[in-house]
């Protein structure tokens, strides 16, 4: 584990720490199996979508659709299951190919046209939100108590919807640090020119990184639409997926500029913002102060590694 990743986890446990007692002192407990379970369930969402996050990052890209993303995914979830357990697989399906089709012209748009990265995922994003703005006033389909297990179930402490998420994250991982595509996906992120000049194929390999990352939103969207039992046409963009996804990465020692980073930091850095939310959420803080603090902490952490990286040398500068 690397040095950003090794600092996540340990703001972690010290925030677990600080805010245990915290709790404590008013009363409350924040390590009950209710209070672990809901803190898992509320990172096992986000994880996924940022497992995605990570990869586009890393490549020296990043996605701002993913939101909408989820709340597509999530309609198209419940509308295609409509409370059949029979049409799950379908549902699946079809989940998995339009985000990887919305992955897909992320890429196109970024390598082939030459969109800058926000710009355009920025406007896929907003094609999808007018579309749903258009074509939902609310909820619709339905899920079914079967697959309804996915958001709910849970294997002792552990939820489902957690385990899913470790999947993803083994999944990307192995990508990242056993495949020439992952080797490949790192050296564009560090030196786009330098990887192209070494005959790696730069755009086919930004197209597939944008493509997994979709399929993750699509993944984070059937999980969603598990929990509320139906599809929602806002559920991506109020629960902020694509601004909470990127901090998680970045507090996860993934640099911004790319090339630098890992699944493993991203796991924590979700950890880390799914702590603080349970930790204010039991002491009922008012929700304008506890976005200010997320974003003390998120500008805090970005300013400690840049201060480190100034002192040190250059040629000395860890890789995250």
């Amino acid at each position: 584990m690397k040095l950003r990743e090794h600092g996540v986890w340990g703001a972690l446990g010290l925030t677990l720490i600080v805010g245990g007692i915290l709790v404590y002192a008013d009363g409350g407990s924040l390590f009950t199996q209710s209070s672990t379970v809901s803190l898992l369930q509320r990172a096992a969402g986000l994880g996924i979508v940022a497992i995605g996050q990570t990869l586009a990052i890393l490549a020296g890209s990043l996605d701002l659709s993913v939101a909408y993303v989820i709340s597509l995914t999530s309609l198209i979830a419940a509308e295609t299951m409509d409370g059949s357990s029979g049409m799950i697989v379908p549902a699946i399906i079809a989940v998995l190919g339009v985000s990887a089709g919305i992955g897909l012209l992320n890429g196109l748009l970024i390598t082939k046209l030459k969109i800058n990265a926000f710009i355009a995922t920025l406007g896929v994003g907003l094609l999808i939100k007018g579309y749903l703005e258009q074509g939902y006033a609310g909820p619709a389909g339905s899920v079914p108590t079967s697959f309804q297990r996915l958001g709910y179930d849970r294997i002792g402490p552990v939820p489902l919807s957690v385990l899913l998420m470790l999947a993803v994250a083994g999944v990307a991982w192995i990508v990242l640090n056993r495949t020439r595509f992952g080797h490949h996906l790192i050296a564009v992120g560090g030196d786009l020119d330098v990887a192209r000049l070494s005959g790696v194929r730069t755009d086919w390999v930004l197209i597939r990184t944008h493509i997994i990352c979709s399929v993750c939103a699509g993944i984070a969207g059937l999980y969603l639409a598990s929990r509320l039992g139906a599809g929602a046409p806002r559920v991506g963009s109020e629960g902020g997926y694509d601004l909470e996804s990127i901090a998680a990465v970045v507090l996860g020692g993934t640099v911004l500029a790319g090339g630098r980073g890992g699944v493993t930091g991203t796991v924590g850095g979700v950890a880390l913002l799914a702590a603080i939310d349970g930790i204010f959420n039991q002491l009922a803080v008012d929700p304008f102060f506890k976005q200010v603090v997320r974003g003390v902490v998120i500008v805090a952490a970005v300013a400690i590694y840049a201060m480190s990286l100034r002192r040190k040398a250059p040629g000395k500068v860890a890789t995250a």
